[in-house]
């Protein structure tokens, strides 16, 4: 079991990053070397690894949901009104009904299988979706409408509705949900199925509610835990608890009540939920090359050969007359121009990350169809991952407006950099040593500025020597430039797009400051970027006595 794990792991990752390198999606290279590993071609992962991918499912899809509620901004959700609401559950139940529909004519499944297949196909890809939005706000398309806030919204609303919709479907495949007998009358389990909704809808929220406020009285009030990693630890145990009990007691949805339990922990304690959301995105980057690597593995071949044409008429059928109905709707009396709503196809049509979560659960669970399922989601995949990546980036000049860029409001990924604004006096050491402290707890970056006008040449070579010595261990830049200090600093930040200032406050008397001013000061006011002031020995000295 142990060689397969390597394989999975070291090939998964290695094929993610020749994807990327490629210019797609890192996870169709995952799911590529899932197949060439896979029992049907290269045949080298143990059979104890195959028979444990329903688990190791299980647990990748309560990472996704914890990440799901932990992301959730209620502000934001307050501020994007009824669009990003809308956006959030038209296209996506259009879609699913759409799909339902054609996959009864094309491959005979039931209703409830059918329904089945149009939750799995109609959700969206936050592992495409977000880094692709992401990027458009810190280039400013589209911002002045919030249409990228919108969208990473409503995508975040859509998972969550199917996620729930598709639980309660596979609890009646799996014949959970009987029906009800109301004297000589009974009623089908799709007949049941708005009570049920409701009931699980209800016990789910309240379960979640429930269990983050213990897992908040745990970590924050008890102090149970004394590293961000056990926090971690409890909140995943307590997160893959509520859906493994779920099996024991089928009248709560499991996976609304994790989402529940990650949003309300962020209002309960947003610290908590901050560190719970950076150790939930670390233990995404192992859960997604497990989870596409053993999605190509189970992937049978053979079934995906018969259904691809069907299989391709039915994502086009989905995406073209069911998501641009519920796109249509969602934009109605809104001030998106014609262009803006047409960039909703290429902006969240990408599928992936649900499709590999759940697409093979309906075979895991004996559910007839399930091969075909499997397929499907992998179709769907390989498809819209890659047209979606590729199409959000080169419509977005041609379709979307590009408003000026506001960096408090860009979220960031990947490394933090920050910037060191330092002279050449005995305060540069302690700015310094403050930044090298900030970048190696957070594996940033550091852009050391000096704004200089006449520099003397013996100290830069005396301050470049200590820049040197002090981030030995972390990448950084040096630039000197010449003009007014304070506007000079605000500018290279904004233009650098750097996420914190750090700078020094060496004076503490209030008439020096009166007669000369205060470069930290007139930064600290200037500055939309958060500023980082460093105290000089003479203040710092003043507040400890």
């Amino acid at each position: 079991m142990l060689p397969s794990t390597l394989w999975i792991l070291f090939m998964g990752f290695f094929g993610g990053q020749i994807a990327r390198r490629l210019g797609a999606p890192p996870l169709l290279g995952m799911l590529v070397i899932g197949i060439l590993i896979g029992p049907e071609v290269g045949n080298v992962l143990s059979a104890e690894v195959l028979d444990s991918a329903e688990g190791l499912r299980t647990l990748a899809v309560m990472i996704i949901l914890m990440k799901a509620g932990l992301g959730l901004d209620r502000q934001k959700l307050a501020r994007q009104g009824s669009v990003a609401l809308r956006l959030g559950l038209l296209p996506a139940l259009s879609e699913m009904l759409v799909v339902g529909a054609i996959a009864i004519v094309l491959f005979k499944f039931d209703p409830a299988t059918a329904l089945l297949l149009g939750c799995i196909l109609a959700a969206e890809s936050p592992a495409v979706i977000v880094p692709g939005m992401l990027r458009l706000k810190s280039l400013g398309w589209g911002v002045d409408k919030g249409i990228p806030d919108a969208i990473l919204t409503g995508s975040a609303l859509s998972d969550v509705l199917l996620l729930l919709v598709f639980s309660l479907l596979l609890g009646i495949l799996r014949q959970d949900s009987p029906g009800i007998s109301l004297g000589n009358t009974t009623l089908s389990p799709l007949q049941v199925l708005p009570l049920e909704l409701m009931l699980r809808i209800g016990l789910g929220l309240v379960v979640g509610y429930l269990a983050a406020h213990i897992l908040v009285s745990l970590l924050v009030k008890q102090h149970w835990t004394q590293k961000s990693v056990q926090d971690v630890l409890v909140g995943a145990v307590i997160a893959l608890f509520l859906i493994v009990f779920e099996g024991v007691l089928p009248i709560y949805s499991g996976y609304l009540a994790v989402m529940s339990l990650g949003f309300v922990v962020v209002q309960l304690d947003a610290p908590l939920g901050r560190r719970l959301r950076e150790g939930f995105d670390g233990l995404w980057m192992v859960a997604e090359i497990v989870l596409f690597v053993l999605l190509g593995a189970t992937l049978p071949l053979q079934v995906l050969g018969d259904i691809w044409r069907p299989g391709l008429l039915l994502l086009l059928l989905g995406i073209g007359l069911g998501r641009s109905l519920g796109w249509y709707l969602s934009t109605l009396g809104s001030d998106w121009t014609w262009k803006e709503r047409l960039f909703l196809l290429p902006g969240n049509m990408a599928k992936a990350t649900v499709q590999a979560a759940i697409g093979a659960v309906p075979l895991a669970a004996g559910v007839a169809g399930g091969e075909e399922i499997l397929a499907l989601a992998v179709l769907s995949i390989l498809v819209t991952a890659p047209l979606g990546a590729w199409g959000t980036q080169q419509l977005a000049p041609l379709l979307l407006k590009k408003g000026i860029v506001d960096p408090t409001q860009v979220g960031a990924l990947g490394q933090v950099s920050l910037l060191a604004a330092v002279d050449t006096s005995p305060m540069a050491e302690r700015v310094l040593l403050k930044a090298a402290d900030l970048a190696r707890r957070s594996d940033g970056e550091v852009l050391v500025l000096s704004v200089s006008d006449r520099p003397d040449a013996e100290q830069l070579v005396a301050l470049k020597l200590m820049i040197g010595r002090l981030l030995a261990d972390i990448r950084h830049q040096v630039w000197i430039r010449p003009g007014v200090v304070p506007e000079t600093i605000v500018e290279v930040a904004r233009s650098q797009s750097v996420s914190d200032i750090v700078i020094g406050q060496p004076q503490c008397r209030g008439w020096d400051n009166l007669l000369r001013g205060s470069v930290s000061q007139m930064v600290l006011e200037m500055s939309p970027i958060p500023v980082i002031l460093v105290k000089g020995e003479e203040v710092a000295a003043l507040e400890s006595g």
